[in-house]
């Protein structure tokens, strides 16, 4: 079990790169930091603690992990020597339970519940993040079988025409309000480019517009197609700088309702056509295409598909534009086979695609040629932590809403854990432009 600790060094998540400095935004601390009693560990509790500290036992030399339950304080790695140091409080040892019998997913489950807290949350879960395998390999025995049920679950929220609808429903039709406590006034929902770590959420969102623009070429007698509205963004920047016209579609209801009202009142009505049809559905001959993190909602069954359909509506000669959220190709096999706290939680039916995915399913159906490919995964990291910030100052506001304590850690949960993947490049954000030959 390691040795008692009563006093820990923290020396924080280091060797940042200039644009993700943590000292540039100030960074909330965990919203549930649960007071009172903890509660007493039983013999069986212990049990299953020492099978989990078994696992976690061999961490690598520059990390550390302390715990604290009803039997004192534990310490897993050395924190006088580690340069990456987490630490958690074990409320209720029931932890422990959730983590053998349902894996990574029982421990996101028991932080919703308030079992364990973290005076830092984001530092907590890079460490996380930086041993995944780790924590994969809770997903044995019982937990194996409960992470099958959910992946078999998973399977059935499938991105057919309706089942789309329903998926992008149970997030994006949560409440306009909601979004815009935390989104700068773009309404961007989607990573930012910092071109400087000073620059405001607004100012680096509206750059991510110029530059999106920029790579499609976009001129004024250019007709653009975009797939994934969002709040209307993208298109009215669009419209507006360049003058070219643009159709948009978006299948939430709640998003087709607000950039309708945005499109109307920037006077754009003659040269924005917003449609709520599903990318399937599209006709037509477009010059330019844009996608802004909407293939994270095609799924993976639908990859070829959703390109063929790209490579019909552009026009021979055409420019096509994609942000999107990747994972490396080192994870592509376990992450298929498991489903992780954003699908359970976040964004049903969601999938996350390799580069190398993108690639397969352009070259398998489409006559796109990649010309162009960007990273801007620092950028997602200041982009979350800026959102996480603004989240945490309107809590009043959310609670007012009516969205309720479990819910406001989960989306504490969530935008710390996305903060920590970029961080840690467990996954990234590209921008990547082809042209139709």
């Amino acid at each position: 079990m390691g040795h008692r600790y009563n006093e820990i060094k923290d020396t924080g998540i280091q060797n940042m790169t200039t644009l993700n400095s943590p000292g540039q935004l100030s960074r909330p601390t965990s919203i549930s930091q649960a007071t009172g009693n903890i509660k007493p560990v039983s013999w069986y509790e212990r049990q299953l603690r020492h099978r989990i500290v078994r696992l976690f036992d061999q961490l690598p030399g520059d990390l550390a992990l302390i715990f604290q339950d009803g039997d004192g304080q534990h310490e897993l790695g050395n924190p006088l020597r580690a340069s990456h140091v987490g630490s958690i409080t074990v409320h209720d040892p029931s932890l422990y339970r959730m983590m053998v019998w349902q894996g990574s997913l029982g421990a996101c489950e028991a932080y919703l519940q308030g079992k364990w807290t973290t005076p830092d949350l984001f530092k907590t879960l890079c460490l996380f993040s930086r041993i995944f395998d780790t924590i994969n390999a809770m997903d044995t025995g019982s937990a194996w079988w409960f992470n099958r049920l959910q992946k078999l679950l998973e399977s059935l929220r499938f991105n057919s025409r309706k089942g789309s609808r329903k998926n992008i429903a149970g997030h994006y039709d949560l409440s306009n309000q909601f979004f815009a406590l935390f989104l700068d006034s773009t309404m961007m929902y989607s990573s930012a480019c910092y071109d400087e770590p000073d620059m405001t959420l607004e100012d680096a969102s509206r750059n991510k517009l110029r530059k999106m623009c920029r790579k499609l070429q976009l001129e004024s007698n250019d007709h653009l197609l975009e797939i994934g509205t969002g709040w209307g963004g993208m298109a009215i920047h669009a419209a507006r700088e360049t003058g070219c016209r643009v159709t948009t579609t978006t299948i939430s209801s709640a998003q087709h309702q607000f950039a309708s009202q945005r499109i109307r009142e920037a006077g754009l009505e003659d040269r924005i056509k917003l449609l709520q049809q599903d990318y399937r559905d599209l006709r037509g001959s477009f010059d330019k295409l844009v996608s802004i993190e909407m293939i994270e909602a095609v799924g993976q069954k639908y990859l070829v598909d959703y390109f063929r359909c790209c490579d019909r509506l552009l026009k021979p000669g055409g420019r096509m534009v994609i942000q999107a959220i990747v994972i490396p190709e080192q994870r592509e096999a376990v992450y298929a086979r498991s489903v992780d706290f954003i699908q359970r939680y976040i964004f049903p039916g969601s999938f996350l695609p390799s580069i190398a995915q993108l690639q397969h399913a352009v070259g398998a159906a489409t006559r796109l040629r990649m010309v162009q490919l960007q990273d801007y995964t620092p950028s997602y990291v200041l982009t979350l932590r800026e959102w996480r910030k603004r989240f945490h100052a309107q809590l009043a506001e959310v609670r007012q809403l009516g969205f309720d304590e479990r819910f406001i850690r989960m989306w504490d949960f969530y935008l710390a854990s996305c903060e920590a993947v970029f961080h840690e490049r467990a996954a990234g954000l590209v921008q990547i432009e082809w042209v139709k030959q």
